[in-house]
């Protein structure tokens, strides 16, 4: 009872946060400004703002929140690794080289973003589970191999941005990742796709709780892992990249998101889940605000905010995982 309470209180301060996003920036906005929204003839400057710059801004940073911190929360389970984010095993630089390539090839093809994305995160969880499986990897090892993935990427996506003469992404925007001037026509392909992999997740948390018990016991359940390790990864593969295509390689949300939702509802997949996807949005959306309300009239992209706070957080674990080890 006391986890529904909480996902409760959770769901109204997204709410609220929402609201905020809507109204702050360099134009207050007032309630008026919202109401008149849907009784004027005629869209108002301010509500143009509204609903062109603030409206896709606000449900990027949701649909990102959601993406990021649930693909964090499927990838930590089936890697059996709290290290495990996104953007910490190349991830989300797979689906952001694959983005980019796309975006040289296929200059105006919105459409196709958010499948690439896949196929580059896809690819890129592939390798680095098999890696870990075939060499027996320890889980700090395994993490090693995604940092270096994902230096090797990040290079990539430099390499190819400088041999085109024009390209669809703005490379330094892109590789620091944030909300503004948010592409519409990514938005609602990437959202359709982080939606239709969230249900899918929900839809088979008990399979997912079941290979959280470890191989051992799974295969004691009779559940078919190979198969459903390999669906389990092909969702955070489409939930990261479909994240990607449009907010950039923002990251450290999928690494912070989970620990904090596992605390506080605890590791059982259903509440687990939900959770993360809705402290996701939250912590994205806050994120957001401290960044173009803080520093006005200035305003920083979202990944540095994020980079501030996640940087020592992984820190934090690298130690508290070194202690725990030693005091084992």
């Amino acid at each position: 009872m006391k986890r529904n309470r909480r996902i409760l209180i959770f769901t109204g301060l997204l709410i609220l946060m929402a609201l905020v996003g809507l109204g702050s920036g360099a134009v207050k906005l007032s309630p008026q400004d919202f109401t008149g929204l849907f009784m004027e003839e005629e869209l108002t400057k301010s509500g143009r703002i509204l609903l062109y710059v603030r409206l896709p801004r606000v449900a990027g940073a949701i649909v990102a929140g959601v993406g990021l911190s649930v693909a964090g929360a499927v990838i930590q389970t089936i890697l059996d690794n709290p290290l495990a984010g996104p953007n910490i095993i190349g991830v989300n630089a797979g689906a952001g080289f694959a983005v980019v390539l796309c975006g040289i090839l296929l200059p105006g093809a919105y459409g196709i973003l958010p499948l690439a994305a896949f196929i580059g995160a896809f690819g890129t969880v592939l390798f680095v589970y098999y890696l870990g499986k075939k060499t027996g990897s320890s889980k700090i090892t395994l993490v090693l191999a995604g940092v270096a993935i994902n230096s090797l990427l990040n290079s990539a996506s430099d390499a190819v941005n400088a041999f085109s003469e024009s390209s669809l992404i703005a490379s330094n925007a892109f590789k620091i990742g944030g909300l503004s001037g948010i592409n519409t026509n990514v938005l609602k392909y990437a959202a359709i796709a982080v939606v239709i992999a969230v249900v899918l997740v929900f839809l088979l948390h008990n399979e997912l709780e079941v290979l959280s018990l470890g191989e051992d016991k799974a295969k004691t359940l009779g559940l078919p892992i190979g198969f459903y390790r390999f669906v389990f990864l092909a969702l955070a593969a489409v939930l990261a990249g479909a994240s990607v295509s449009f907010v950039g390689l923002l990251g450290f949300v999928g690494l912070i998101v989970p620990h904090i939702a596992r605390l506080l509802v605890g590791e059982e997949c259903k509440y687990y889940i939900l959770a993360s996807a809705i402290l996701g949005a939250l912590f994205l959306l806050t994120c957001d605000y401290i960044a173009r309300t803080w520093f006005a009239p200035y305003e920083l992209p979202t990944g540095i905010i994020l980079s501030f706070i996640g940087a020592p957080f992984f820190l934090w674990l690298l130690i508290r995982r070194k202690r725990g080890a030693r005091n084992a």
